[in-house]
């Protein structure tokens, strides 16, 4: 009992950004379309300058636990066949699978993952190795079965705009987002020893503090204002929903605890981050690809609020 409101008591300052986005939405206090600004705020500047002073600071040595990872990814991989088969057995198209495959297995890290870690461990950095797996491989993969569905193959090729091309050009862009940029610089700077002024790493934590509570307000923001039709759910938001919020973080707990024997605190960080919601890039992904659109827009919007209801599921779990 003592655990479980020890486990609470962590969550309060969670819960106080985000309620008071949801409330400020629900009153009109601030509109709820305003939440692009403080995301944006989030995502360009303040995660970076905080993701980069931590990983500038960090042993990385300790930071890059290769039998962590390995079994992040292994997990990741058989989650990935598994909804991958699933759905393409239910007659999904190709680019339908890898909505599915990407709503199933990658995770929420900068407006949800980051705000949580810092809030709940003080530090976000163990985030950054699963961050780079999922932009650097499982993003691509999706990106990939994409860019190579031959649905509208032959229009562009007609444009003259080849599919290699457009994968280059897709990757790249995954590869350069600020909080990318911000990990790979401190770690660059990190390894060549470059001694940083003091008060130019004070201006990065300065910045960086606010990146959680902006994040989670943000998120508040949005999800206050957004009308989620509970009773519309369908059977298959359902299953991917609890596929992604209880089926794989408990893949993750069984598999990198019993069979890579990963030991903690490293296990603890990756079934919190294997519990996090459906990435925001999934419904852009199905903008630009013109693929499930309303299907993704729900399922980021309603597997955050199942990810802050089991929250304190997961971490009672981890502190157990």
């Amino acid at each position: 009992m003592t655990d479980a409101v020890a486990a609470l008591g962590e969550l309060v300052p969670v819960a106080l950004a985000f309620g008071a986005g949801a409330v400020f939405a629900r009153r009109k206090i601030i509109q709820a379309q305003d939440s692009r600004i403080f995301s944006d705020f989030a995502f360009l500047f303040a995660i970076p300058c905080y993701l980069f002073g931590n990983i500038y600071a960090s042993d990385l040595r300790v930071l890059f636990d290769w039998q962590a990872i390995g079994g992040y990814a292994a997990t990741a991989a058989l989650a990935t066949v598994v909804v991958g088969v699933t759905a393409r057995r239910l007659g999904k198209s190709s680019r339908g699978v890898a909505m599915r495959i990407m709503a199933g297995v990658q995770v929420n890290t900068a407006y949800f993952a980051v705000p949580v870690f810092v809030m709940l461990f003080g530090d976000a950095a163990p985030i950054f190795p699963i961050l780079l797996l999922q932009v650097c491989l499982l993003t691509v993969v999706v990106i990939s079965i994409m860019e190579f569905d031959g649905a509208d193959h032959e229009a562009e090729d007609a444009e003259g705009s080849g599919r290699a091309a457009k994968l280059g050009r897709a990757v790249w862009a995954s590869l350069n987002t600020p909080v990318v940029l911000a990990c790979n610089l401190g770690i660059v700077l990190n390894l060549l020893s470059v001694r940083m002024p003091g008060p130019v790493l004070d201006g990065f934590a300065f910045v960086g503090a606010a990146a959680a509570p902006v994040a989670l307000f943000a998120l508040g923001l949005h999800l206050g204002g957004t009308g989620i039709a509970v009773r519309a759910t369908t059977k298959e938001e359902i299953a991917l929903i609890g596929f992604k919020c209880v089926v794989f973080p408990l893949a993750v707990y069984a598999l990198c605890g019993w069979v890579f024997e990963v030991e903690r605190p490293w296990l603890d960080y990756l079934v919190l981050i294997a519990a996090m919601p459906a990435p925001q890039n999934l419904f852009i992904f199905a903008q630009r690809y013109r693929v499930d659109e309303e299907l993704s827009a729900s399922l980021v919007v309603k597997s955050s609020v199942v990810t802050l209801i089991l929250l304190p599921l997961w971490v009672q779990v981890v502190h157990t």
